[in-house]
């Protein structure tokens, strides 16, 4: 079988909202991180054979195809086509999968896969709020399909968060040790440079700007987000503003034009639980891969596990066993944010890095997605 290698992995700072990247246009956004990757790799811009980006509520300035307008943006050539994707909060993972299996179907050589999003411009659900102020319907209560399967429940990723916190049994002092563990390990990321190689500054923004001094008493503090529930805003991802993006290439393009993987890709696959729990499907889709692959979590030696909010992660860690040293080992989205559509291939980013840094051989990442989804991709580092 052909191989899919990773030729680099970058990304912009993460901007806190209303910080530093606030006022930068997202096709801007994408049309830097693009304009860097082809500098970095140093590839041809004219031989790529399409550009897969994901974003979402795309409206405003992430309407139209960022993907599209983001590459011509960035002044290069216009016969490369782009497409954007949607799935939620794995938007850019699916990207990178999607170029993945075009690779591998021999349908592409060069493939470049990534992500934006500006959240301060665009709120999260913008595209939902907008509809429905112009009398459209709503994505879920009024479908009759829906209600007929799933009742009138409520979808919401809160009412998610608590359920699964209920179901196995986390407690809000661990929900907020979790959350204070991410803050600390990104700090001491950030103060040791693990993050540099793969942060592309965006003007005067050059380092992420979401890891804040806390504590547990300062977390206990907090009001829960829904009455007699557990979720505060300290064990939830920040709203975020950011782009990522990598080269993928196939083995041919690899020999043919002189370049020098970092990873391999190793498996892709995405799996659906319960979308009214919504964020629990990141425990069957790990399952699936790791029994597709023949892995265990022992041959796992680091994990990126998107964290939506803290239960995500400690849910995925109960059920399935898993070491708690090998995750989000410099922290995750509860410190770093989570810029939804470029939170995929900015996770990836950080994974193949740290796995360079610490001569790691598998990693594995997943991320939890709205409707109920989960993407898991397995990528192994070229050695030597």
């Amino acid at each position: 079988m052909s191989e899919v290698y990773i030729v680099d992995a970058i990304r912009t700072p993460i901007g806190k909202k209303n910080g530093g990247l606030a006022p930068v246009h997202p096709i801007d956004l994408g049309a830097h991180i693009i304009k860097t990757l082809v500098e970095r790799t140093g590839i041809d811009p004219a031989n790529v054979d399409d550009v897969i980006f994901g974003c979402v509520d795309a409206i405003g300035g992430q309407a139209g195809n960022i993907a599209r307008m983001s590459w011509l943006a960035a002044g290069l050539p216009q016969h490369v086509p782009g497409v954007t994707v949607d799935r939620q909060c794995g938007s850019s993972q699916q990207a990178l999968q999607f170029g993945a299996q075009a690779i591998l179907a021999g349908t592409a050589d060069l493939i470049v896969a990534g992500g934006v999003q500006n959240m301060s411009q665009i709120p999260i659900s913008a595209a939902m709020i907008v509809g429905k102020e112009f009398g459209f319907s709503t994505p879920t209560a009024e479908s009759k399909g829906w209600t007929e399967r799933y009742g009138g429940e409520e979808v919401s990723q809160f009412r998610g968060a608590e359920m699964i916190a209920d179901k196995w049994d986390i407690s809000r002092q661990e929900l907020e040790k979790w959350a204070l563990r991410s803050h600390e390990r990104a700090k001491t990321a950030i103060a040791e440079g693990r993050f540099d190689n793969e942060i592309v500054p965006v003007g005067d923004v050059t380092t992420d700007e979401g890891p804040r001094e806390t504590s547990l008493e300062k977390m206990a503090g907090l009001n829960v987000l829904v009455e007699g529930g557990r979720m505060t805003a300290a064990v939830a991802s920040q709203i975020s503003d950011g782009a990522s993006a990598l080269l993928l290439a196939s083995e041919e393009a690899v020999k043919k034009y002189g370049l020098k993987p970092r990873a391999r890709i190793h498996h892709v696959s995405a799996r659906g639980d319960d979308p009214i729990f919504m964020l629990s499907a990141p425990i069957p889709a790990t399952r699936h891969a790791l029994e597709k692959t023949g892995l265990t979590l022992d041959d796992i030696d680091l994990v990126e596990i998107n964290e939506a909010f803290a239960p995500v992660v400690l849910a995925w860690i109960k059920e399935l066993g898993a070491d708690p040293a090998k995750v989000n080992v410099n922290g995750g989205a509860i410190a770093l944010g989570h810029p939804l559509g470029a939170t995929g291939t900015k996770l990836m980013a950080t994974l193949l890095n740290e796995l360079e840094r610490t001569n790691g051989r598998y990693g594995l990442q997943t991320i939890c997605e709205g409707g109920g989804t989960a993407n898991v991709t397995i990528i192994e580092r070229i050695q030597g």
